[in-house]
């Protein structure tokens, strides 16, 4: 898509679920405003959700699509201080509306990015491996030589939690769909420092006694699916181990086992990033009210 002389192309909701492309004439640049042009911008669940109309953040209409994605600064107001042409950019948070050519944002809506990161990482920085990092050390205090394990393991999280897992020195147990191409996705996550990749179907199975006796049991279990792929993950997590939610690919509820309960104490748990992001902000806020 090619920005015209005077606008820009953009996603544009017109009505959920029915999203339109449509050319808008840009904003003035003012003197606080940002010209940015959009390098890179992918498609998470969360952005289809929130064009169904069935996400927790909803936009008023019409709106932009997009939530994520990388920049590059063309022209800024001359009351913008943090920022200059050329400089990389991510959105601080979301509903920015990213899948556009380009436009005016607002100094405060822009996070400064350096220049050597590869540009598909840097569109993909801002939810994913943010999300993968919090749910790997706010739940459990994990060290090296603990496991964890994930379904989805394949999805952008799930890659991000194998990188940072290896990273921290932590055996992951990494669940995918059964599919034609297994093993290539299989070669994929064990390069990335996957330490064992497992079918939904292989969960199941005895054989996961054997694993066991090469890893330890894990203590952090990570839901992105729900249904049965989530009630096979409780079966093998430590006694009082923790399961976060963040996800729900399947559209089924989250089923859980009376035993795992009761004789395993597991805790169950759900992380959204956006609501962590509120919370911090929120946090800081009280700190500063009271002169600390």
């Amino acid at each position: 898509m090619s920005a015209s002389h005077n606008g820009c192309t953009i996603l544009w909701e017109g009505q959920h679920p029915n999203p339109l492309l449509k050319d808008l004439e840009r904003a003035e640049l003012g003197h606080s405003g940002v010209h940015v042009k959009m390098l890179a911008a992918p498609i998470n669940p969360a952005d289809i959700n929130m064009i169904q109309g069935t996400y927790a953040l909803l936009p008023d209409l019409p709106a932009v699509g997009g939530n994520e994605g990388v920049g590059q600064v063309v022209e800024v107001g001359s009351h913008v201080t943090s920022l200059k042409p050329g400089d990389w950019v991510v959105p601080a948070d979301a509903e920015l509306g990213t899948w556009r050519t380009d436009a005016v944002f607002s100094e405060e809506t822009l996070v400064k990015l350096p220049r050597d990161i590869p540009l598909l990482c840097a569109a993909t920085l801002s939810v994913n491996p943010c999300t993968a990092y919090r749910m790997l050390t706010d739940f459990e205090t994990l060290g090296p030589g603990d496991s964890i394990i994930q379904n989805a393991a394949n999805s952008g999280v799930g890659q991000a939690v194998i990188q940072i897992a290896a990273a921290l020195g932590i055996k992951t147990i990494n669940v995918i769909r059964d599919r034609p191409n297994l093993q290539e996705v299989v070669d994929r996550l064990m390069s990335l420092g996957a330490e064992h990749v497992l079918t939904e179907e292989m969960l199941r199975k005895p054989e996961m006694k054997d694993l066991f006796k090469k890893v330890p049991k894990p203590r952090l279990a990570l839901n992105c699916v729900g249904g049965k792929s989530a009630t096979e993950m409780l079966r093998h997590i430590q006694q009082k181990g923790t399961m976060v939610t963040y996800g729900g690919m399947a559209k089924q509820p989250l089923t859980v086992p009376v035993s795992a309960f009761i004789f395993k104490d597991v805790k169950l748990r759900g992380f959204w990033m956006t609501q962590w992001k509120k919370d911090q902000a929120q946090s800081k806020l009280k700190v500063i009210s009271v002169g600390k």
